[in-house]
């Protein structure tokens, strides 16, 4: 392999971001479905249907775009509809799903979702993806409490990698975790195989009660928690794409594939982050390429839906969770000196990271939007008093 060509980091960069996303929340949609009267079969099933549709789109858009674009379900919407389900049929479930990503496609649509993200400054961005990506760098060190060994032997192995061969920390890091894991036992896996589980479709029906009281929040969330923060992202990292071209494909797939338990589509964040870093490839043209490796990684994920659970009980928490923090350290430290480096901006910017960091659920909406929100509002505060 030349070293002016360096896929195997890209690879592994998709293959921590998908490995992240579903080791993060895919027991949340597990419980969601399960609260709206799902079997395990037609569970596994939702898996399948949502990682093709994750792979699909994030190798569609990234192709296309030439750009790492990834896409991702609504972790805060899963846990809004985890908590919020009892009682509600499985056919009310998926009218609900129809009825949030069509307001979705209709955002993109009118472009009113894009001209809101135009009013983002990009030192705010920065900090709210530095905030929102916090909790995952402290826990690559807060898992030596109880996993001393397996922690400390993946952060030496990055610290050695990082000072002789920077390129490939990442590699070095998963190889001996694995190792270490091994070793030790911490890897189980007798309830690992391989299934292949299709979707199935369900007729919906409509409640107007279910569709105020879940559809509307369900989707206030996850455009506030999940979408804002996934374009907020991509802005951070230096790849400002239109808006609402991708609502309207994220929205308009998730559309297609609701019946079939596809509760959400949407713009990547945390695992976006992962692949749009230096350390996914040197160069920001070709960061591309980890996306599509996310995207293929997706589609395998997708087709053996039925393994995800027993994948999930495979591997060690501490393991994703340290492998995770030290990939994001990299893009911590990046947003960090963007969103401070202007001393005219760095009081907004210091506030929207703390509020952002701060984990702060208000009124149902995550803390990302409310450190934007609050950010700007003092950004505008402190510019008409600059200007006065």
């Amino acid at each position: 392999m030349r070293p002016s060509s360096p896929l195997f980091p890209a690879i592994l960069a998709g293959f921590v971001a998908v490995l992240v996303g579903y080791a993060s929340s895919a027991a949340l949609i597990w419980q969601a479905a399960a609260a709206a009267g799902a079997n395990p079969q037609q569970i596994a099933g939702w898996m399948t249907a949502l990682g093709i549709g994750m792979g699909a789109s994030t190798l569609a858009l990234s192709w296309w775009y030439k750009a790492p674009v990834l896409t991702a379900w609504s972790t805060p919407g899963a846990a809004l509809l985890a908590t919020s389900l009892q009682g509600v049929s499985l056919a009310e479930t998926i009218g609900i799903f129809i009825f949030a990503n069509a307001l979705i496609l209709l955002c993109g649509v009118t472009g009113v979702f894009a001209r809101l993200m135009r009013l983002i400054p990009h030192s705010l961005a920065a900090a709210m993806l530095a905030g929102v990506l916090l909790r995952f760098g402290l826990q690559a060190f807060s898992n030596l409490d109880g996993h001393l060994m397996l922690c400390g032997s993946m952060i030496a192995a990055w610290l050695m990698a990082k000072a002789l061969a920077p390129r490939y920390a990442i590699v070095a890091t998963l190889l001996v975790g694995i190792i270490v894991a091994w070793a030790g036992g911490d890897v189980v896996t007798k309830e690992l195989t391989l299934s292949v589980v299709m979707p199935e479709f369900i007729a919906p029906t409509f409640s107007f009660t279910s569709l105020v009281s879940i559809g509307l929040p369900f989707f206030l969330v996850t455009m506030a928690s999940q979408n804002a923060p996934g374009f907020a992202t991509m802005k951070a990292s230096g790849y400002p794409l239109a808006v609402s071209p991708l609502m309207i494909f994220t929205g308009g797939l998730a559309l297609l594939l609701s019946p079939f338990g596809v509760y959400s589509i949407c713009i990547a964040a945390i695992t976006a982050a992962i692949c749009q870093s230096p350390d996914a490839h040197p160069d920001a043209g070709k960061r591309w390429l980890a996306a599509i490796a996310a995207g293929t990684f997706y589609l395998l994920a997708g087709i053996f839906g039925g393994s995800i659970s027993g994948l999930m009980a495979a591997l060690p928490l501490s393991w994703v969770q340290t492998l995770a923090g030290l990939a994001l350290l990299g893009t911590i430290s990046g947003s960090l000196y963007q969103a401070l480096n202007n001393d005219v901006e760095r009081d907004a910017a210091i506030v929207t990271f703390l509020m952002t960091a701060s984990g702060a659920t208000i009124v149902g909406i995550g803390s990302a939007f409310w450190g934007l929100v609050l950010g700007g509002v003092c950004y505008a505060v402190f510019s008409r008093v600059r200007r006065a």
